[in-house]
């Protein structure tokens, strides 16, 4: 799957998608463990500084490339989906087929369970508890 090809996405609330699989029944252990690597270059706290990549706080159900104050590539500018855990997915899978020419070098998780783990830990730890 690639941006292009992502096609119309439902956006949920974090816990719509937590109570439903693949997230209901991931490792939440493993997936805040796997995370570390997207810490390498992303903060994800509230009011969080973007880094070498943008804060991933509060991100899903938001347009790609819409984090203010961060120097998107072309590629992210021009793209057109929002991101949603399926979203997500295909990009953790391999972010260079998912969207040419962006400028995240990461190869990707191979592993979909290790996605799903990430994924789960990213809504919980991403996701406005307060409605902000």
């Amino acid at each position: 799957m690639t941006a292009a090809t992502l096609g119309e996405q439902v956006v949920r609330q974090a816990a719509d998608y937590l109570a439903q699989a693949p997230y209901a029944g991931a490792d939440r252990d493993n997936g805040q463990r796997l995370a570390q690597m997207c810490k390498a270059c992303h903060t994800i706290g509230k009011g969080g500084v973007n880094m070498v990549g943008p804060n991933l706080y509060g991100f899903f159900g938001k347009p790609s490339g819409s984090a203010e104050r961060y120097p998107y590539s072309p590629a992210l500018q021009e793209a057109n989906f929002v991101w949603t855990p399926r979203a997500l997915d295909a990009w953790l899978a391999q972010p260079a087929r998912f969207l040419p020419g962006n400028r995240m070098s990461f190869p990707g998780v191979s592993r979909a369970s290790d996605r799903a783990d990430v994924i789960t830990y990213l809504l919980e730890a991403t996701s406005p508890r307060d409605g902000g």
